[in-house]
């Protein structure tokens, strides 16, 4: 399913992924990490992060190393688990401006892998 009214983007999404979201544009790690399953890994800027206890210190540098906006601009449905959110960061990173794609695995009502790339 491809979404393309802004309004309409965030429906597009399973409440743990837009849960996990919001709380990652307000730099709430408690909440971001409560979306997350045990085992979850992340990749990120090509390295990897496997457990809540290195995904919330990922979390925590992430939300302290630049000041950035974010919007959400697309999303679609693969299957059951598995979701693509689309966003827009504007700040003072490298370069300024990015769009990323969230790609979530979910697995029992949490996300259980993240992959986050251009």
């Amino acid at each position: 399913m491809n979404v393309s009214r802004p309004q309409n983007i965030a429906a597009a999404l399973p409440d743990v992924v837009t849960r996990y979201l919001t709380a990652h544009r307000a730099r709430d790690t408690a909440t971001a990490i409560a979306a997350f399953s045990a085992d979850a890994t992340v990749i990120d800027d090509g390295k990897t992060y496997r457990g809540t206890a290195a995904i919330e210190a990922w979390l925590t540098r992430a939300a302290g190393e630049y000041t950035y906006t974010t919007e959400l601009i697309g999303a679609q449905q693969s299957d059951a688990t598995h979701y693509t959110a689309t966003q827009h960061l504007e700040g003072n990173f490298p370069g300024g401006t990015v769009d990323l794609r969230y790609q979530f695995t979910l697995d029992d009502g949490r996300i259980e892998r993240l992959i986050i790339e251009p």
